[in-house]
């Protein structure tokens, strides 16, 4: 079992970087790879395929830090809104819950009660990204986090620079048997921060004249709802200029509009200093 001792997640308020593990204690201090593979961000999603849920083991009770953790003993949906934090190379070939041995260039990941092994989707609503990974790991057991990713699914999402929000479904076996999970989904989205065209596939440009910042895109509107209420609580200074708007099967969160691209760059630095968001600046149509 892992417990990850990183930075903790008040809201949305990032405090601290760089994900890192407590509990079974890592060889040497946690980080990314000095040097990593070329081309990370080609290596593909995880492929889902039916596995047997294990009996027992990975998926009895146990307990961490004096919590006590129930695992899913079942095949069933499961969705979680929250932290994601990554780990690396202290890691890196040790075993996981499964007893696999962890490789921090596979899309794999650790929750604490998701059945193991299970598949699951993780959205980054701060830039659309969004990818599938195999979950064979137990943790993070830190306050508000849900997920912790291994460093190339880290790299995927855009997470590298710490904890962040992140929208988790798990992948039913029967939503993998039928192909449901696949549907929707278009071309594996870059890992580079080019903010045209925006990262959830729609054009950069806003709906309406003057300049937006698009701060999240989520696929469930409840998510949306749920950052745009964090982000009125966090910066009252923005309040007024908030939105989600509904369309290209995302509802999207901004903010504007702004009377310069210089004035609501501005504003994107301001937000970037206070919470875990990398706002994509909008250019009016």
């Amino acid at each position: 079992m892992r417990a990850r001792a990183n930075a903790a997640l008040p809201t949305l308020v990032l405090l601290a970087v760089i994900a890192g593990c407590a509990g079974r204690a890592p060889v040497g201090r946690d980080g990314p790879p000095a040097r990593p593979p070329a081309d990370l961000h080609r290596i593909p999603d995880a492929e889902p395929r039916v596995e047997p849920l294990r009996a027992g083991g990975p998926n009895k009770p146990y307990t961490v830090r004096g919590r006590r953790y129930v695992p899913l003993a079942r095949d069933a949906p499961l969705r979680d809104l929250g932290g994601a934090s990554w780990y690396g190379t202290a890691f890196h070939g040790r075993p996981t819950a499964l007893g696999e041995a962890y490789d921090m260039y596979a899309m794999t990941a650790a929750h604490k009660t998701m059945p193991l092994p299970s598949y699951a989707r993780v959205l980054n609503p701060a830039n659309g990204r969004e990818v599938i990974v195999r979950v064979n790991d137990r943790g993070p057991f830190v306050d508000g986090r849900v997920i912790d990713l291994s460093y190339t699914a880290a790299l995927r999402l855009g997470l590298l620079g710490g904890v962040a929000p992140v929208e988790v479904e798990r992948l039913t076996h029967d939503e993998i048997r039928s192909g449901r999970w696949a549907r929707g989904r278009g071309a594996p989205q870059p890992a580079d921060d080019d903010p045209a065209p925006a990262a959830d596939g729609s054009p950069a440009e806003s709906a309406t004249g003057g300049w937006w910042l698009q701060l999240g895109a989520f696929r469930d509107d409840a998510g949306a709802r749920q950052l745009e209420r964090l982000i009125r609580a966090e910066l009252p200074w923005l309040a007024a200029t908030l939105r989600a708007l509904d369309g290209g099967g995302f509802t999207r969160v901004q903010a504007g509009p702004f009377a310069s691209r210089p004035a609501a760059q501005a504003a994107a630095g301001r937000i970037a200093d206070a919470l875990p968001l990398q706002p994509i600046v909008l250019a009016p149509r």
